[in-house]
């Protein structure tokens, strides 16, 4: 099952002081008209000793943005560049969110709670630094599935609707607004050390490349720190891209910008859980060359991670970064047969890999959807032979004869559904509908509760950093 947070004090943190200023630039959060409170991730809240707010307080918080006692005394709005779709652009931040405080968790690990829609900075540009009410719902959404589905992933902490009707291009407006606040293993980015090295700031990358390992990382520099690091970012991300496709995931905008150096999911926008194992599917509709889709995740998140390896070579010799980023392919093959095998409940045996290449295979031949075939051949064996009478499913009956179910792989309820909890854009638009024309928001409750009902059968994903 997913593991349950433990109860914990609450511990604030200021570590982000170690890079100041240079990192952030302080900024005020916008003030709303209103502060409705929609959405509080209590199982979230509890791991980080907040849990036993009250709604008041919350509100006072995290739609305020009152400081918490012993965090951060005001907010911070990182500084960062990056490549979009491979295109380098040194004027982009936080245009629309910023560092409220930093905290430690259960497992005292330093976290980070950042927002998304609080209003504008001075790197939102031509933005109003607002985030639709819809696009607080759909990261509730992502969140929560592939918090489920074993990604390592933010948590979207709080919802806070604010009275304020925006103007979009891509909706129907006015739409209403909210502020949105996610828990996050730091919000450190490819980007920002991309623009240290922009500005030739070698004094800036040392300390960003000392935070990430010291803070984040937990461990001592040593004597090739920047490669360390790197090393660190590839087995995280290969990790991070091979759980991406177990789950039917597009993150839809994969820029470096969107790479946390923890290999942490997080800041999502046009995502969508794709129906079929189909490569060329996309989740952005600006994506017309299919940079980011489905089938091109890894490769796209391995060149981004080149770039960070750019980025510190100001600091060493580039062969032991060369070589950090060779492990890339091989490490993603194995996290892939790794979770592969965690979500269809077998035991890894000596070699899954002409048994994922049949599964993929039968998927694709057949046009059975990523999340039946996951549910009905749970444990190594279809619970309906006559369904899966295809060719290609007696392949994959004698490519899995050598696998055996994990311990109890079946035992849950969920098991037995006649479907299962899959999450595609029609359900996202239905779940919004009510929400937009009702204001009826039974449907999302309903939705996160199935989704972590699954996540309890799914007993726990494993996944390194969680």
């Amino acid at each position: 099952m997913i593991q349950m947070p433990q109860a914990a004090k609450y511990r604030p943190a200021t570590e982000i002081d170690a890079l100041m200023p240079d990192i952030a630039a302080p900024v005020a959060a916008a003030d709303f008209p209103q502060t409705i409170l929609r959405y509080r991730n209590d199982r979230a809240a509890a791991s980080v000793g907040l849990d036993g707010l009250s709604d008041e307080a919350w509100i006072a918080h995290f739609g305020r943005f009152v400081p918490l006692e012993g965090s951060l005394p005001q907010p911070l709005a990182l500084r960062y560049h990056g490549h979009q779709f491979r295109h380098y652009n040194p004027d982009i931040g936080d245009g629309r969110g910023f560092l409220f405080a930093q905290l430690r968790d259960d497992r005292d690990r330093l976290l980070d709670l950042g927002t998304k829609g609080s209003g504008q900075t001075p790197y939102s540009r031509f933005g109003d630094g607002r985030l639709t009410l819809k696009g607080g719902v759909r990261e509730i959404l992502a969140t929560e599935m592939l918090e489920a589905l074993g990604v390592n992933t933010s948590k979207t902490f709080s919802i806070i609707e604010t009275g304020e009707a925006l103007e979009r291009n891509d909706e129907p407006s006015p739409t209403r607004g909210a502020a949105m606040v996610r828990l996050s293993h730091s919000h450190i980015r490819i980007g920002s050390f991309q623009r240290a090295a922009f500005h030739e700031d070698k004094a800036l990358l040392e300390k960003l490349t000392d935070y990430a390992l010291t803070r984040l990382y937990e461990e001592a520099p040593g004597d090739n720190p920047p490669a360390q690091l790197l090393g660190h970012v590839v087995e995280r991300t290969a990790d991070l891209a091979a759980s991406y496709m177990v789950a039917g995931f597009v993150h839809g905008v994969l820029n470096s910008d969107n790479i946390n150096v923890t290999g942490e999911s997080f800041d999502y926008g046009p995502w969508r859980f794709t129906p079929l194992w189909d490569a060329n599917f996309t989740a952005a509709y600006f994506d017309h060359q299919g940079l980011y889709a489905f089938g091109r995740q890894a490769e796209a998140i391995h060149w981004d991670v080149a770039q960070l390896a750019i980025s510190l070579r100001a600091l060493t010799d580039a062969p032991p970064l060369i070589a950090e980023l060779e492990r890339f392919p091989n490490l993603y093959a194995q996290a892939m047969q790794r979770r592969f095998c965690w979500r269809l409940g077998v035991e890894p045996g000596a070699d899954p890999g002409p048994m994922i290449e049949a599964a993929v295979r039968a998927m694709v031949t057949t046009g059975t959807p990523i999340d039946s075939f996951f549910h009905d051949w749970r444990g190594g064996a279809p619970r309906d032979d006559a369904a899966y009478p295809d060719a290609a499913w007696a392949t994959l009956h004698m490519a899995l004869a050598d696998f055996t179910p994990v311990s109890g792989a079946k035992d849950h309820a969920y098991w037995t559904d006649q479907a299962p909890c899959s999450m595609h854009i029609d359900e996202v638009e239905a779940i919004w509908s009510a929400i937009d024309r009702d204001d009826d928001w039974t449907p999302l409750q309903a939705k996160v509760a199935a989704i972590r009902r699954m996540g309890d059968a799914m007993q726990g994903p494993g996944a390194p950093g969680k």
